[in-house]
C-alpha cells in the first residue's frame, strides 16, 4: 500500500461491513482492513460463501432488507457491532449494454437495471442498518459513486443510465446523512468518487486515460479507508473526490 494512505490499526473500528464484496475495490478493501487489525470484516453480496462472516443476498430485492437485518443482528448479539459501512456495488455495463452516447440509445430495461444496482442496493442495505442504529453509537457510511453522477459537472452528456442512477444515489446519500445525523450528530454519510480504477467495470474505457490511470484497486481502497477514517462534519452528506475534497452535486 502507498504510504501516503497507510492507516495505523487504532484508526479502525473493531467491525466493518463491506457490501458488494466481489468487486475489485471491495476485495482490496477487505484485505487491507483485515491486515490493518480490524477484528471482523463482515461481507455482503450475491456470491455464496462458507464464511459465517458473509451474508449471501441479492440487495436489488426488497426481501433482502429482512435477511440482512437478521445477519447484522446475529453478529451484534455476538459482540460484532459495525462502526463503518462501505457500499461498493455498482454497474456500468454488462457486456451487452454499454453507456449510451445519446438519448436515442436509452433502453428502459437497462435504465431500470442501472437503478436497481447503483441505487436500490444502497437503499436496501441502509434500510437494514437503520433498523439497528443506536442513538448512543455513531456510524460511518460510504457509498461508491462517480463524478459523472454530478449534475453540476455534466458538460459532455451521454452515459445517461449511469449518470441518472449515480445522481439518484448522491441524492439518497444526502438524505441519509440528514436522517442519521438526527439520530446521532456524530454519524457520517458520504458518497465517494474513486477515480478510474483497475476493474472489470473500467476495463473497456482505459484508452486515453492520463499517465498513472487507472489506479490500482489497492490504492483506491486505501484512499476510501483514509477518507472514512478522517471524515469531518463538513464533509458529511457530500459527494467526495478520492482525495477528500467535495464535488458538486
Amino acid at each position: 500500500m502507498t504510504q501516503e494512505f497507510f492507516h495505523e490499526p487504532d484508526t479502525l473500528p473493531e467491525c466493518v461491513v463491506v457490501f458488494g464484496n466481489s468487486s475489485a475495490i471491495a476485495r482490496a478493501m477487505i484485505q487491507q482492513l483485515s491486515d490493518s487489525g480490524c477484528q471482523a470484516v463482515l461481507t455482503v453480496g450475491r456470491e455464496a460463501s462458507d464464511s459465517a462472516h458473509h451474508c449471501c443476498v441479492d440487495l436489488t430485492q426488497s426481501e433482502s432488507v429482512a435477511v440482512l437485518e437478521a445477519f447484522l443482528r446475529q453478529h451484534r448479539e455476538q459482540g460484532r457491532i459495525p462502526g463503518w459501512y462501505f457500499h461498493c456495488s455498482g454497474i456500468l455495463h454488462d457486456g451487452e449494454h454499454w453507456p449510451e452516447k445519446g438519448i436515442a440509445a436509452i433502453q428502459s430495461d437497462w435504465l431500470s437495471r442501472s437503478l436497481d444496482v447503483n441505487l436500490l442496493t444502497h437503499v436496501h442495505a441502509a434500510q437494514a442498518v437503520d433498523r439497528l442504529l443506536s442513538r448512543k453509537a455513531p456510524v460511518r457510511w460510504a457509498s461508491l459513486s462517480a463524478m459523472v453522477g454530478s449534475i453540476g459537472d455534466n458538460r459532455m452528456g451521454g452515459w445517461h443510465s449511469y449518470r441518472i442512477s449515480k445522481a439518484a444515489l448522491n441524492m439518497f446519500v444526502r438524505g441519509l446523512d440528514v436522517e442519521w445525523r438526527r439520530k446521532n450528530v456524530d454519524s457520517r454519510v458520504v458518497a465517494i468518487h474513486p477515480g478510474a480504477t483497475e476493474s472489470e467495470l473500467s476495463r473497456p474505457f482505459r484508452r486515453g486515460l492520463p499517465v498513472g490511470r487507472p489506479f490500482s484497486a489497492a490504492l483506491t481502497a486505501a484512499r476510501m479507508i483514509q477518507i472514512m477514517a478522517s471524515l469531518s462534519e463538513e464533509q458529511s452528506g457530500h459527494l467526495l473526490h478520492w482525495d477528500g475534497h467535495p464535488l458538486p452535486f
